[in-house]
């Protein structure tokens, strides 16, 4: 029995398809599945049904697998005391982080974590919060960034900061003339979404009631997959969307004008770094922690938990 065996199978069971799992482990599917059939005939038993699809663990290997990634995640402990014994921060670390936060904070940390810890390979995956948190239980990546609070059993979360939510409004807007805003002041009939699934499309009905206000106006009738669009679809029509604040920074002036601030206390969402209960890459994260919280704009490091509006 090996290591490497214990990953192939580890892998298999997460991807749950040989030809997947061979790629992950940057091997062929017949040196990964040859490794397997070895392990099996060493303990004697089927650790998969291969004649199921998607492929299935039995009975025994569902308690073999198991164990096999305690054992893994004991030698990843082992590793980290050694990395850490010298000094050195080292390996790498899978990162989920939401569609609404990605082009926004990545910017922001990426060249001077990598500066400050050349020896750590982060590989990122833009996810829904639906799939990042399946994704992270699967043990496919280590960590996520996203909005909180999830109240989901089993996994950890540490707020990095609160992110002030803003409006964006076309000239053309009434509430264009306000200098801070309700959200009462806000028309639902011309007000641009994003689409089924992100977690800041639930905010803005929460911000703005939408639920009770609302009978189905022509604010559904479009729904934007990214702020960008949004921001650009107000631009070009009368209308309002909502927007995080680091979406805001590069804004040139005249853009800069079509922003305006709730009355306070101000909206915000909760952004945090999650990671599972069984994680063991705790320098790395963080480090991750430390590069992000240090990179952000000081506006954003000093606001407020008052009015944290709910996923």
């Amino acid at each position: 029995m090996t290591i490497v065996q214990l990953e192939y199978i580890v892998a298999v069971d997460t991807y749950r398809h040989f030809a997947k799992a061979a790629e992950h482990c940057f091997v062929t599917q017949p040196s990964l599945s040859a490794q397997i059939q070895k392990l099996e005939e060493e303990l004697g038993v089927k650790i998969f049904d291969r004649t199921k699809q998607p492929v299935l663990p039995t009975e025994p290997g569902v308690e073999l697998i198991k164990q096999a990634k305690k054992i893994l995640a004991e030698c990843a402990v082992l590793t980290e005391m050694v990395d850490s014994k010298k000094n050195v921060l080292t390996g790498e670390l899978r990162i989920g982080v939401i569609p609404t936060l990605a082009p926004y904070l990545l910017p922001l940390f990426i060249q001077a974590f990598a500066y400050k810890n050349p020896l750590v390979k982060l590989i990122i995956n833009e996810l829904t919060t639906e799939l990042l948190i399946a994704r992270l239980r699967e043990g496919r990546i280590d960590v996520g960034l996203l909005i909180t609070p999830l109240n989901e059993k089993g996994i950890r979360e540490d707020v990095l900061f609160y992110e002030e939510m803003v409006a964006y409004i076309s000239s053309k807007n009434s509430a264009y003339k306000k200098t801070y805003l309700l959200p009462k002041d806000i028309d639902p009939e011309k007000l641009w979404l994003l689409e089924e699934g992100h977690c800041f499309r639930s905010q803005i009905v929460n911000l703005c009631e939408l639920r009770r206000n609302t009978k189905g106006g022509t604010h559904f009738e479009y729904e934007a997959g990214s702020l960008e669009t949004l921001r650009r679809m107000v631009e070009i029509n009368d209308g309002i969307t909502i927007l995080p604040e680091l979406a805001t920074l590069d804004l040139n002036k005249e853009q800069q004008d079509c922003v305006r601030h709730f009355k306070s206390p101000s909206p915000v969402r909760e952004v945090s770094i999650i990671t599972h209960r069984d994680f063991v890459k705790k320098r790395l994260v963080e480090a991750l922690k430390v590069s992000i919280v240090t990179s952000l704009p000081e506006k954003v490091k000093n606001n407020l938990k008052e009015h944290v509006v709910p996923i």
